[in-house]
């Protein structure tokens, strides 16, 4: 038996519960992990609340760290002992222990711990796709905007885009949040809630606008994130946070100068092998010579997953989230 969070109704975050959980043993392609550390993501409130597609009951979160106790017939990329670890498969990261899946599991280099892997590893590699797939015309010398620049992808976001060669214009809500974003590289910081962002955008950017713009908001900054676009400039609305994106509207791209909209989704940019092995190549390699940093903003224990999910959906995390198992 092991403790685990799941809910058996969607809603808010009153709905999760910490339970005693049969673990079992691996299946085939399968393995049991021990988690050290488990990552908190915005993410996993769109799969409590329903806005994600579930079937309760169920358990919750996608990433997590740990070390491998069993493996399962045909598992051949992992070892019992192996330090590792993943973002993706069922929901149940949640969790002292787990039966899964192998094929998420990435080996963790001896230089990077457990929190900072847990901590890292869906924010670090979305915002490497970000950067370097998401609007493939990207190239150094390129102007970006990014909002919640002083989340937990946001911090990361900046340092990659720095890596390589961007000028990022990050949207905070906080001096406090500027400062963060800042000392990761953030070039300029526009306070959202008190300026006009596509005013102070285009201001900075000399009339021209961005060349892309990481909306991770949805609903309040949308209109803001599309007149902020130079012409052929491309929207990237990687989330929701304060509500659904509105339905678009072709003709309004046109209007804008002909930009673009996408809406990736990480499992798309991560089902290619090769693909997926670059990326996480890049992330692990700059993580462990120190050239990135994580800043781990909330430490949680299983049993505060409700105040977990409510600090996330207020607005008061800096940095990334995790429960220290």
């Amino acid at each position: 038996m092991a403790k685990a969070v799941r809910f058996h109704e969607t809603g808010g975050p009153e709905v999760l519960r910490l339970e005693d959980v049969a673990v079992g043993d691996p299946g085939p392609g399968e393995v049991r992990i021990r988690h050290h550390a488990v990552g908190c993501n915005f993410a996993d409130t769109y799969f409590r609340s329903g806005y994600y597609p579930v079937q309760p009951p169920c358990g919750i979160g996608v990433e997590g760290a740990g070390e491998v106790l069993a493996v399962g017939e045909g598992v051949t990329g992992v070892e019992v002992g192996d330090r590792v670890s993943y973002n993706g498969g069922p929901l149940g990261a949640y969790a002292e222990e787990r039966v899964m899946p192998a094929a998420p599991l990435l080996k963790l280099p001896d230089t990077v711990s457990f929190e900072v892997a847990a901590a890292s590893t869906m924010r670090g590699l979305t915002a490497v796709y970000w950067m370097m797939k998401a609007d493939p015309r990207l190239k150094a010398g390129d102007t970006v905007l990014l909002h919640a620049a002083a989340g937990g992808v946001g911090l990361l976001a900046i340092q990659v885009a720095k890596l390589l060669g961007l000028r990022v214009i990050g949207t905070v809500s906080s001096e406090e949040k500027a400062a963060k974003a800042r000392a990761m590289g953030c070039d300029e910081i526009v306070f959202y809630r008190r300026e006009d962002v596509a005013a102070r955008v285009k201001e900075l950017t000399h009339g021209e606008g961005v060349q892309t713009v990481f909306d991770s908001v949805g609903a309040d900054t949308f209109a803001g994130s599309l007149k902020s676009l130079r012409r052929r400039g491309v929207l990237v609305g990687c989330g929701t946070a304060s509500g659904p994106i509105p339905p678009i509207d072709a003709f309004q791209l046109m209007l804008q100068g002909s930009v673009y909209f996408i809406r990736p989704a990480f499992a798309d940019f991560f089902a290619d092998p090769a693909e997926r092995a670059e990326m996480a190549k890049f992330w692990f390699d700059n993580l462990s010579s120190g050239t990135i940093t994580v800043e781990i903003g909330q430490r949680y224990s299983l049993d505060q997953c409700v105040q977990a999910h409510r600090d996330l959906e207020a607005g008061k995390t800096i940095g990334s989230s995790v429960f220290v198992l």
